[in-house]
This record gives C-alpha cells, structure tokens and sequence, in this order.
C-alpha cells in the first residue's frame, strides 16, 4: 500500500491570499523597461513559472530584436519585480494564509503528512512571505523551495525532488502536489507524484486547468483535504 507521506503546496495563489497582486507587479515590471504592450492577461499566463524565464518567454514575444534579449536586461527586470514583491509582501494589509490553509496544513499534520511549499518565486520573497505570515518557525511547514535553487523551476520537478531529499521521502508516489496553475500540474506529473490537483481558487480556471490534466481539481483547500482522508481510507492495510 502506498501512504501519502507528503504534500506540496504552491504559495500565491493556493495557500497565500492574491489579488492578482503578483501578476500586477510582475507587468509592472516589464512595462516600465520599455514593454507597455505586455497586458495583464500574458503576464497571468506566466504565473507559476520561475520569474526569469516568464520574463525571457514575454520578451520573446514583445522584443522585435532578439539581440536585445539580453541577461543583464532580464535581470533588471527580475529586480524591478522582486523589489515590488518584497514592498508589497512587507506592508500590504491584504497578505494572509488563505482560507483553511492552517487548518488543513495541522490535521494532514495529525495524519502523520508532512507539508512543504514551493513557489515560482526566489527564496528572498519566500522567506518574506513565510515570516509576514508566520510560517517561518517550522510549525506548519516541514520545507520550502523556491525557484532559484534549483536548475530549473516549474514545470520541471526539481523542486519538488529537492524537497524529497530535503525530507527524507524517497517514493514520488507518496507525495502529492496542489497548485493553481497549469505549470503547479504539470510539475506534480513530471515529478510522478500520486496527485497533481488543481485548484481553481488562484488565476485559472476550472476550464483552464482541464487541458492540463490534474489527477483531482478542487475549488478550496479542505476539498484537497477530504481527497486525502478518502485516498488514505481506501488504502488501508
């Protein structure tokens, strides 16, 4: 019988209150280095991925010069973006765990699962967000990977497969993954987790998600919750 051991959860979106703020800033920052023509919805469509390389696919859509698409250009974009994300995780009143995050975090918890988070964003603004909200004192979350420690972020599964190792579970089919973009699902698939459940609380949609094929898709964190307590009903010694 295979036990689910572990579940990853992404942050914005999925167990971190957004209102859109992420994709706001990260247009933002593409605007006002010279791209006024990206729109919200291309930046939404690159939510979940590493900043860096949503920044790079956004450019090879707006920036007629190849050459021009440099490293020192992505980077003073990416900057600009995090210097954003860190004004606005530090002081915006509007920054919280979503609803029934804790919750669910203690009672998988009390089912002996542990529970890790990974993000699309660089680990300055993962530690910024984890302290606003006080999951920085290892009480709810066993560990957390963010996209700049690893070769490659989402949809690859390196941070997922960093977490494993980080926690000592060796099994892909013990862990679960829960996110709110199609690159969360896709993750979770080419890690081989036992689930990739989407959620439609975060920037796409049910409609949107299907394509993408997650195993469950959900509408609230305790909906993930009674997935868990029917899977490991069924699969009991």
């Amino acid at each position: 019988m295979t036990k689910i051991k572990l579940a990853v959860f992404d942050m914005a979106g999925t167990t971190i209150h957004d209102e859109n703020s992420v994709a706001k800033s990260f247009q933002r920052a593409l605007n006002q280095h010279g791209y006024p023509s990206v729109s919200l919805q291309e930046a939404n469509e690159k939510m979940g991925y590493s900043k860096p390389q949503a920044i790079r696919d956004l450019l090879e859509i707006h920036e007629s010069n190849p050459a021009n698409i440099t490293e020192e250009l992505i980077s003073e974009i990416h900057d600009s973006f995090v210097q954003g994300m860190l004004e606005f995780y530090a002081e915006d009143p509007s920054v919280r765990p979503v609803k029934d995050a804790e919750r669910v975090f203690e009672e998988l918890h009390q089912m002996g699962i542990l529970v890790a988070l990974d993000t699309g964003f660089s680990r300055d603004i993962t530690d910024l967000i984890l302290k606003r909200v006080g999951w920085d004192d290892g009480r709810l979350i066993n560990a957390s990977a963010a996209s700049d420690e690893v070769e490659q972020g989402r949809p690859f599964p390196f941070m997922i497969q960093k977490i494993m190792k980080e926690l000592g579970v060796s099994d892909p089919k013990s862990v679960i993954k829960i996110g709110d973009t199609e690159v969360d699902i896709n993750e979770g698939h080419n890690a081989g987790c036992l689930m990739s459940i989407g959620i439609t609380s975060g920037v796409f949609s049910k409609e949107e998600l299907i394509p993408h094929h997650p195993t469950h898709l959900v509408a609230s964190l305790s909906e993930v919750l009674e997935l868990v307590k029917a899977y490991e009903l069924t699969h009991q010694d």
